[in-house]
């Protein structure tokens, strides 16, 4: 069967480079380092004996943020390579570790491109962030004999089902055998990689790197001077990682807010990059007073609705913000990183769609710092009702912050099976 994917993947190699290369027309960092994806790039000295870090976008390399530093700080004589798949993902890399890690695209799961990242990276340990079964790749690690870990795994129903279909159910099957083990988040997770065949003697339940992530102050602060800028009293609430289909949803869940709260102001932050343009067209046609940064670096006081053209920029908004909506989920996208918000004690609004957080979403919706809305109709009177109840909304955030805590140590669990792996 591995074979059959193989040839299917050589067949439409030149469809996934006309892919590439229209969604380079909307955003110009697709153009850039194709040659890496074909596992062309320049090898720095020094690799060998690498420990190898792979988060596919923002969202995964947000979670490999306390393990690549813990990597860091425990094998210090260790190069760490991280590879991710979007450009994004390389921006989040660069901000966050800049030239303190090698980063390269990880290459299309063809055997030489596979082959050729290999031989230039050397890795010692090939870490897997989330979910991502490439077959050939993980082939390729057991004949070099590089142990391979699915570290932070999930899977959720959805996926699930796509990976049981009777073709591909054998190949994933084989696949897996080939990775030394499986850190899940949850037990749930656990048992879905059970169930798509990894041997169950390789599947441990290890906790959710995202409750590890660092709660940086600066973003704390800079929170404050924001409210402190806009007025302490003044309504505000941001949309985060909002998909095509959510924008509109928002904005007209502002204007019903702005009939009550007429001084409400709303942050809203596209998820990628060439929505920023589409967005901010949107925001005027209608007829908001809106966003722009002032002279002193600082939202204006007459926008009605400020749109954040910035990627890793969430944090100080969320911090700023008296309410959160995570996008994602108003749309079957599967939602976003709740946690973000709730580690700095910012309620959280979600839609219907919250399949890749499901388990982190529902404990924070029962514990009371989280609210699901049913569909877009319900999203502004569910923000208005909030941003009117300051009692309520302090207490969800306090009961997220709580919830963020107290799931915290995943890291520390993790670093002694990394431990345990690189001493066999």
């Amino acid at each position: 069967m591995r074979y059959l994917y193989t040839l299917v993947m050589y067949l439409v190699t030149p469809l996934i480079v006309l892919r590439l290369a229209l969604r380079g027309f909307r955003s110009r960092p697709y153009y850039w380092r194709w040659a890496e994806r074909f596992g062309f790039f320049r090898v720095p000295p020094g690799l060998r004996g690498s420990l190898w870090v792979h988060a596919v976008s923002v969202g995964e390399v947000n979670a490999a943020e306390p393990l690549i530093k813990a990597l860091k700080r425990d094998y210090p004589g260790a190069p760490v390579v991280v590879t991710t798949v979007t450009p994004t993902g390389t921006a989040r890399v660069q901000q966050l570790f800049g030239d303190g890690v090698f980063h390269v695209y990880l290459p299309y799961d063809l055997p030489y491109a596979v082959n050729r990242f290999l031989a230039g990276v050397r890795p010692r340990l090939a870490l897997i962030v989330e979910t991502e079964i490439w077959p050939n790749l993980y082939f390729a690690c057991r004949r070099r004999g590089i142990p391979l870990m699915i570290v932070n795994a999930r899977l959720s129903e959805r996926s699930l089902r796509g990976y049981r279909p009777r073709p591909l159910r054998g190949m994933v099957r084989a696949a897996l055998g080939c990775v030394s083990l499986v850190a899940a988040q949850s037990r749930n997770d656990a048992a879905r990689y059970r169930l798509i065949g990894a041997p169950a003697d390789r599947v441990v339940v290890c906790g959710n790197l995202k409750y590890d992530m660092p709660v940086p102050q600066e973003a704390l602060a800079a929170g404050a001077r924001l409210r402190e800028h806009w007025g302490a009293r003044r309504p505000v609430w941001i949309a985060a990682s909002t998909h095509e289909g959510e924008e509109q949803a928002v904005l007209e869940a502002h204007l019903a807010v702005l009939q009550r709260l007429p001084d409400a102001l709303l942050l809203i932050a596209p998820r990628h990059p060439e929505r920023f343009r589409p967005v901010e067209h949107a925001v005027r046609s209608l007829g908001f007073a809106a966003g722009s940064y002032g002279a002193d670096g600082m939202p204006a006081l007459a926008n009605q609705v400020f749109v954040i053209d910035a990627m890793g920029q969430l944090m100080p908004f969320y911090a700023g913000a008296g309410l959160a909506f995570v996008g994602g989920s108003l749309v079957p996208i599967g939602g976003h990183n709740v946690l973000e918000p709730a580690a700095l004690g910012t309620p959280v609004l979600v839609g219907p769609h919250t399949f890749n957080f499901e388990e982190i979403t529902t404990s924070l919706i029962e514990q009371g710092g989280a609210l699901r809305v049913p569909d877009s109709a319900a999203l502004g009177e569910a923000v208005l009702h909030l941003l009117c109840d300051d009692a309520r909304r302090h207490a969800m955030g306090r009961a997220a912050q709580r919830v963020f805590e107290r799931e915290r140590g995943a890291v520390g669990r993790l670093m002694r099976l990394i431990d345990a792996q690189l001493q066999e």
